[in-house]
């Protein structure tokens, strides 16, 4: 029997982040961490199912769920083998839907829908397989992988050819650098003590934490007030010294010129990077800031909303690091197409992972980068907080500052069922009980 798709269900799953200034910055002081989530349901009776999510901060969760739900009749009814022999067979269909495609074309909401979905394409291939998701992508020919990426576009900066040449050198020492992923891991750094809600002592407590944890960079939100700022970095590199990283990050507060200055205003605290200093779709912008702030880097990337104006930023030299998201653009098969690009302009790749589930996801990407791809961790690192990993059947596993490779099949996607019983919004148990308490307060 050929198994299909017979269901795609859909959460608007929730969780109050924003009462303890969790993911607090300059331009987000109250995030509500939250994921539309999709299960992709089948009728191969082995229990068969794939799933993935797209994140978002609260409201509009449920916009993007709607989103999702649009893209249904694209996916039911399709067979579970020929899906997961050619990903990019939905991916080609769903970006290509004439009638949604006026609502991008690529960018935004439908664009995150379709990274939702064909995430869980892959976290449904790689269960079928039995193998975790980068695992799937280190084994796969380079031919077949190339051909998964959609070269509209970007053919200009990269073609089908040049792809399949990057992945067969990068299959070069492949099973050595395998298995250094499976004795120590992939470096991480940690953004939990940067929050920028958390007061100066919690800053300073949990940086020395990061250090003892075995980190080498942590990361401070910065932007919204400058002798705070000033102050708070005085506290952070007090606090973990003068050989640790200290990362900066303004989420888009910033025009060119302020973004200038006040980074500049920051350089004696020896910032390694300034990340999102102005909008990501500025390419020029970045451009400029980059000429003027060096040495201190810019990285930029969470909000990059596809893969042209990451060929865009490459091309013109715009970015020191590249910072793709797993969630933000379309999903396994566009972040390909990122990675690629990175590799061939030689840009170290650091993913964004401040959101629930983005480390469970991106470090699979991350991985095989650096099995079969770049073939290097030199200055890469991905993104942890220490947020909801608990609502996760295989959450990451930190060792020493490193993501540990996961072993389980899939995408490591998939939450566990008293989490969207509790936290879908409005009517799961913590927001009924939430309402009950609110009443009688």
């Amino acid at each position: 029997m050929n198994a299909t798709i017979t269901t795609i269900e859909t959460f608007d799953i929730r969780f109050p982040t924003s009462r303890e200034l969790d993911g607090s910055d300059a331009m987000n002081p109250n995030p509500d961490y939250s994921a539309a989530y999709v299960v992709l349901r089948t009728d191969a009776g082995d229990g068969l199912e794939g799933h993935g999510f797209t994140f978002t901060i609260g409201r509009g969760n449920d916009i993007q769920v709607a989103a999702i739900q649009a893209l249904r009749e694209h996916v039911v009814g399709r067979s579970v083998d020929e899906l997961c022999a050619d990903p990019g067979s939905l991916n080609r269909d769903l970006i290509g839907d004439s009638q949604l495609r006026w609502l991008g074309p690529e960018k935004g909401v439908m664009h995150m829908a379709i990274g939702a979905v064909i995430n869980a394409v892959w976290d449904l291939a790689g269960r079928r397989a039995g193998k975790p998701v980068w695992k799937l992508l280190v084994d796969a020919d380079p031919a077949w992988l190339a051909g998964q990426v959609d070269y509209r576009y970007i053919a200009d900066a990269l073609t089908y050819d040049e792809a399949v040449a990057l992945l067969r050198k990068g299959r070069q020492g492949a099973a050595e650098r395998e298995g250094l992923l499976r004795k120590s891991g992939y470096p991480g750094y940690t953004t939990s003590p940067g929050w920028l809600g958390y007061s100066d002592g919690k800053l300073t407590r949990l940086a020395k934490q990061a250090v003892a944890d075995g980190f080498t960079q942590i990361k401070l939100k910065v932007g919204a007030d400058l002798a705070d700022d000033i102050r708070r970095m005085r506290a952070a590199r007090t606090a973990v010294g003068p050989d640790i990283r200290i990362a900066i990050d303004a989420n888009q507060r910033w025009n060119v010129p302020e973004a200038i200055e006040w980074t500049r205003a920051l350089a004696e605290f020896a910032p390694y990077w300034i990340e999102e200093p102005t909008s990501p779709d500025d390419i020029l912008g970045h451009a400029s800031v980059r000429r003027a702030v060096a040495p201190v880097k810019v990285a930029t990337g969470e909000h990059v909303q596809n893969r042209i104006v990451f060929k865009q930023l490459l091309q013109a030299g715009a970015i020191d690091v590249l910072q793709l998201d797993s969630a933000r653009v379309g999903g396994v098969n566009e972040n390909l197409a990122v990675l690629l690009l990175a590799a061939k302009y030689q840009v170290p790749v650091c993913p964004h992972a401040g959101g629930v589930g983005l480390c469970e996801l991106v470090q699979h990407l991350s991985m095989f980068d650096f099995v079969a791809l770049s073939g290097t961790t030199q200055d890469r690192v991905i993104e942890y907080v220490d947020h909801l990993h608990e609502h996760f059947r295989a959450p990451v596993v930190m060792q020493n500052g490193h993501y540990t490779a996961p072993a389980a099949p899939g995408f490591s996607a998939e939450m566990h069922p008293e989490t969207i019983a509790a936290y879908t919004f409005p009517h799961g148990t913590f927001w009924a009980a939430d309402r009950e308490r609110s009443t009688a307060a």
